[in-house]
């Protein structure tokens, strides 16, 4: 094996080693040569070369999401490394460890002009759970160190025993930095950026690997909570709502989300992207609070909780985040090892510990037999889905069908990656098969990198993976497709409406020269001749008979990846989801 015969990068590729940081994506590029260099000769190492740095760092994210371990994002200097931004924020809410690290020139070339050089410090504050800049070495490129008037780093006339020492002295600082922020992005679940000053020559190997000390071991904190007050207080409630957030799957917390909806005074809320799936919970949250504004006969205090326990990720749902504003719940604990955020505005306890330990400890608590606040929410909430059904059976194609079409021929296993904006919204109204699994970036919402995300998912995911995307997401983040590494199952269905259908749903002055231009940016643009160059098969479906046979042969083994555009009706969509909720709130006929 070689290794890149500059310390520094060298001390970098081992610390990512002896972290189990394995899975590396790199963009071209020059001054990052000695860090390319050395993963990439180091079998340990798993390494993907993406050259457009925005969608190498969604595609790393991807991965990450998929194998709940840290993924290393390696570009050149300059303004490659601001193309991260938008990834490393969706990490940093999403709670997902990305190590970003980035070559950079030398600290005394830096704003003087020299080409491909930024500023590079702390450039992801505050987005960005740890950062360090490493010292350069003095013991390699020394004499044009000592030719540059500008640099800082060592004396003008150093001695070899000078230069020795002081080489060790930043060889101690550098292994002591690496060791922590590494550890930063692992413990606390979350991206930081390594930045990597070198000097030329860049592309140096050798045979010999420097000494390294060993890292101190570092003990998993555990934090100790009196369970007696909380079990105390959820007894004696009688109205208790537990409100689920993004969450990637876990068999166990669906044990103990059973056990507790046992009791009647419990009412579980979750989101298609909670991945829980209950019969007994309230699984499509729009489904029963969108309703109830156009139901006379609501009552929106009657679903007000006393006691709110929150867990996961971003919630997506508007309407329950306005409602717990509005009818608060007199107590509301959040349970989550790293943050809470008081998104209802009336957080009193937060709990820093895994979810499945809060339910348990709750799950011995005394059955509140008494109150009848679960059944009567869930009867108000199958009345309105079975309004929306009758009701959805009569309309025409549209974006709502074609969800509930596709919804409904879905079958696991299977990862759907969800993008934002639309797809996300109407995924939650219609359910999914228990092996489904569901995922979306709802750390930022954005749509830029919902494409890239997919496919670095796909890669770290054994499972055939789909995405539904919609037609804005879609060319926007049109790179996500160019690499290599894209499995032959990964199935791409694109929901094209014309525009940004969203903003139709919305309030605002609609069908204007300015709506059209500047908020739904209609245009008349298919997929067809994009994703020839990528290596798809294509098909395309404008009717529901269109739909149901395109899908027929959709998920059956290929040769290649496939992509399936869907062309709905731009100006209906909006009106019959609209109508779907009123549907759902219209009175019985006798």
């Amino acid at each position: 094996m070689r290794y890149t015969d500059i310390p520094l990068p060298q001390t970098v590729v081992h610390y990512c080693q002896v972290h189990g940081v394995k899975h590396i994506v790199i963009s071209a590029g020059s001054r990052n040569a000695p860090l390319t260099n050395g993963f990439v000769e180091n079998p340990f190492f798993k390494t993907y070369s993406i050259v457009d740095e925005r969608a190498a760092g969604f595609f790393a994210l991807g991965m990450a999401q998929q194998r709940k371990q840290a993924v290393a994002l390696v570009c050149t200097s300059g303004s490659a490394l601001l193309n991260y931004y938008p990834a490393v924020a969706e990490a940093y809410y999403s709670d997902l460890p990305l190590v970003v690290i980035s070559a950079d020139r030398m600290p005394h070339r830096i704003d003087i002009g020299d080409g491909q050089t930024i500023n590079q410090k702390g450039v992801f504050e505050p987005h960005i759970e740890g950062f360090t800049t490493l010292k350069p070495d003095v013991s390699h490129a020394t004499q044009t160190l000592l030719d540059s008037p500008r640099q800082q780093l060592l004396p003008k006339n150093a001695s070899p025993s000078q230069i020795h020492q002081i080489q060790a002295e930043i060889q101690a600082h550098n292994e002591t930095e690496l060791d922590r922020v590494i550890q930063t992005a692992l413990e606390r679940r979350g991206p930081v950026h390594i930045n990597v000053p070198m000097e030329e020559p860049l592309y140096g190997l050798t045979d010999t690997p420097l000494p390294f000390r060993t890292p101190s071991a570092k003990k998993e904190k555990d934090v100790s909570i009196d369970w007696a007050p909380y079990q105390k207080k959820w007894a004696a409630t009688q109205r208790k709502m537990i409100l689920i957030g993004t969450h990637a799957p876990d068999p166990k917390l669906n044990q103990w989300i059973d056990r507790l909806l046992t009791d009647p005074s419990v009412v579980v809320l979750t989101e298609v992207n909670s991945n829980i799936p209950n019969t007994k919970s309230i699984a499509s949250i729009d489904t029963l609070l969108a309703p109830m504004e156009h139901d006379p006969t609501a009552d929106f205090q009657k679903l007000q909780p006393d006691l709110l326990l929150t867990m996961g990720g971003m919630i997506v749902s508007k309407k329950v985040k306005a409602f717990l504003r509005k009818y608060p719940a007199k107590h509301h604990w959040h349970v989550d090892t790293k943050k809470a955020y008081d998104t209802y505005y009336h957080l009193s306890d937060e709990l820093k510990t895994q979810p499945v330990k809060v339910l348990k400890a709750l799950s011995t608590c005394t059955i509140n037999s008494t109150s009848n606040y679960q059944s009567e929410i869930l009867a108000t909430y199958t009345r309105y889905k079975a309004k929306g059904a009758s009701y959805l059976a009569k309309q025409p194609f549209s974006d709502l069908k074609v969800f509930e079409t596709l919804f409904s021929c879905f079958s696991g296993p299977l990862q759907l990656q969800l993008a934002n904006s639309s797809p996300i919204r109407y995924a939650q109204l219609f359910s999914l098969s228990p092996q489904i699994a569901v995922f979306c970036n709802r750390g930022t919402s954005g749509i830029d990198g919902s494409t890239a995300t997919a496919v670095g998912a796909a890669v770290a995911c054994s499972t055939p993976t789909v995405l539904i995307t919609g037609d804005l997401s879609f060319f926007y983040d049109i790179n996500g497709l160019w690499n290599n590494y894209i499995p032959a199952d990964f199935r791409i269905i694109i929901i094209n409406n014309g525009g940004g259908g969203i903003f139709r749903i919305l309030p605002g002055e609609k069908d204007t020269p300015k709506y059209d231009t500047y908020f739904e940016t209609i245009h008349q643009r298919d997929a067809k001749a994009l994703i020839k160059a990528f290596g798809f098969d294509y098909q395309q479906a404008s009717s529901l008979w269109k739909l149901r046979w395109a899908l027929k042969g959709f998920f059956k083994p290929s040769q290649r990846p496939k992509i399936l555009e869907i062309k709905t009706p731009r100006t209906q969509n909006d009106v019959i989801l609209q109508h779907y909720f009123k549907a759902m709130a219209a009175p019985n006929e006798t």
